[in-house]
């Protein structure tokens, strides 16, 4: 039994499975392009609206002390952010997403030819299609800046070179002894894309165990194993993760301890597995892949997944049905490892929607070849299905986008529609923070601006601030800021606070942290003295929905006591009263 039956496969125009590129209709280039071109259109309106989040102004520091790897995360998310900045000299939202943009229509690019490379053209492109519709991938991989974006072009260029050298001969190649797999010096492009990953994002090593899960589970394959190729190739990804490998030796591997469990401890006991928290984090990951595509994605999944179970059984194949097989569980093992592993996590604790989106990534190929199946008997539907899909979600994005601008569901507010839904104090997309309205209010407000020009540096009292007020103030000043936090992240590594012992800052809050004495009072055994400056409101709508808290902090007496970083272990004890 075949992964699609001779009835089931995606067919050329003679009902057979064709040949690589034989099933291209006139104008497929024009429709391809179109759709990449499209969705940049409309992903590049977002990025040029959409305030930056936490983690993307976060990021943004990453790009401004440049390092062979951070306490969070592996380094290339510093150059995928950066990029955008440092080539314009303007720092604003869509600059430091510009990476994100253009990376994302690469990625989409190498997963259209592996998708050819695998099964035909007209998979490919239904496999674009089917991507740039899902709601994460647009926002998760293509507009905001984050680890996810050189991850998911490095996962795309490893799927496209791992079936380029598993899945060499065209299906029209008739004799098995020359389709036979022969280890070839594509390995050690293999070890390369696959250590880019790593250096982009953590999972990109869950990417690594899967393809050599793949190479054990079929025989034919685990000659690659075996092959000296092999060796170059753990060679050469040694060699490309050394940034990584030097950094963390030579701080205590703090990033590989966070990542593995610092981030995960809490005074609260531990919890146990919970099936019901899963099956909800199961149920909310769909929300974000979108239903109408997600849960077809999970029913392919499976199928093919228990077709595989099948096939390790049925010895009377055809060398076509096993070659067709082969390439499914090869999608198979670079997609479902991610999900499962994430999926069952999220019956223990937290999980971001982009974990398992890698492997949501690579499923949609064996969606898309499933999705040309149906066209053949309800093209109808399946139109519907798409566009419907389309002009749904992309109207929904644009009405959260112009509350998020604007306020239109907020109220009250200026723009508000039917009077307003949501009181401001009630509204969580309060959270994000204009930074080009907070530069022109520091700007335009003469003490700050003044008190910018004579401190030596800022601070706040949380890391994911840090970058709010760095993206606000840097084209006005280039004052280092930084945060007095126990959570300080990689403010504890980037700067030594021993060096600004004698000097003047300004300290940078929320209303909400403002409003607790304890906060500000923990500081003032550090200075001499701390008084309030002056508040910037921060307004959409015409209403304010935040308040920036600013105060003049003078001669620093002793250096803030970070826990764990550089200058942690020659810090004295610190004095009572330090906020935590």
């Amino acid at each position: 039994m075949a992964g699609w039956s001779e009835g089931d496969r995606p067919a050329g125009g003679d009902g057979q499975k064709p040949a690589l590129g034989g099933d291209r209709k006139p104008g497929w280039a024009t429709g391809l392009l179109a759709l990449v071109l499209g969705g940049l259109l409309y992903r590049a309106i977002v990025a040029l609206w959409l305030f930056p989040g936490f983690d993307e102004a976060y990021y943004y520091l990453y790009s401004r002390y440049l390092s062979l790897s951070y306490f969070d995360h592996p380094p290339m998310v510093a150059i995928t952010t950066g990029i955008g900045w440092w080539l314009t000299g303007v720092i604003s939202p869509f600059t430091i997403r510009l990476g994100a943009l253009l990376l994302y229509c690469l990625s989409l690019g190498l997963l259209y030819l592996a998708a050819t490379r695998l099964f035909s053209a007209a998979v490919g492109q239904m496999t674009v299609a089917i991507v740039t519709l899902i709601p994460l991938f647009n926002i998760g991989f293509g507009i905001l800046t984050s680890p996810d974006n050189g991850l998911i072009l490095f996962w795309s260029a490893t799927l496209l070179v791992a079936a380029w050298e598993f899945f060499p001969h065209s299906d029209r190649i008739e004799d098995p002894k020359a389709k036979a797999y022969v280890p070839s010096w594509r390995i050690v492009l293999l070890g390369l894309t696959v250590a880019l990953a790593g250096l982009s994002k953590y999972h990109g090593f869950v990417l690594g165990i899967s393809l050599v899960g793949f190479c054990v589970a079929y025989r034919p394959y685990r000659a690659a194993l075996r092959s000296p190729w092999t060796l170059l190739a753990l060679g050469v990804f040694i060699l490309t993760l050394f940034p990584l490998w030097y950094w963390n030796s030579q701080n205590d591997w703090i990033s590989f301890r966070f990542q593995l469990g610092m981030r995960f401890d809490s005074n609260a006991a531990p919890a146990g597995f919970s099936l019901g928290q899963m099956v909800g984090y199961w149920l909310l990951s769909n929300v974000y892949l979108f239903p109408l595509i997600g849960f077809p994605l999970w029913w392919v999944a499976a199928r093919q997944s228990a077709k595989q179970v099948v096939f390790w059984r049925s010895p009377g194949l055809s060398d076509s049905e096993v070659q067709e097989h082969h390439k499914q569980g090869f999608v198979l093992w670079l997609s479902l490892p991610i999900m499962l592993l994430f999926t069952l996590l999220g019956g223990k604790q937290q999980i971001l929607p982009a974990w398992p989106a890698p492997g949501y990534w690579g499923i949609a190929i064996l969606l898309a070849a499933q999705v040309l199946v149906w066209q053949r008997d309800r093209p109808r539907l399946i139109r519907r299905w798409l566009w419907g899909s389309g002009l749904f979600l992309g109207s929904l994005s644009m009405v959260a986008l112009l509350h998020l601008k604007l306020g239109v569901l907020q109220k009250p507010s200026t723009y508000a529609l039917f009077g307003g839904l949501l009181p401001v104090e009630q509204d969580g997309s309060t959270e994000l923070i204009d930074t080009s309205q907070l530069k022109r209010q520091f700007a335009s407000n003469p003490e700050i601006q003044a008190a910018l020009d004579e401190v030596e540096f800022v601070f706040t009292n949380e890391y994911y601030l840090g970058g709010y007020f760095a993206m606000a103030i840097h084209p006005l000043v280039n004052l280092p800021v930084t945060a007095f936090s126990q959570d300080a992240r990689g403010f504890a590594y980037w700067f030594n606070p021993q060096d600004w012992v004698g000097q003047d800052a300004l300290y940078m809050t929320l209303d909400r942290f403002a409003q607790d004495d304890r906060i500000v009072e923990g500081y003032r055994s550090l200075f001499n003295s701390i008084e309030p400056l002056g508040t910037v409101p921060i307004m959409r709508g015409g209403e304010v929905t935040e308040t920036i808290h600013v105060y003049r902090a003078n001669n620093l007496r002793q250096a803030y006591p970070y826990p764990y970083g550089p200058s942690a272990g020659a810090l004295p004890q610190p004095p009572a009263g330090v906020a935590e």
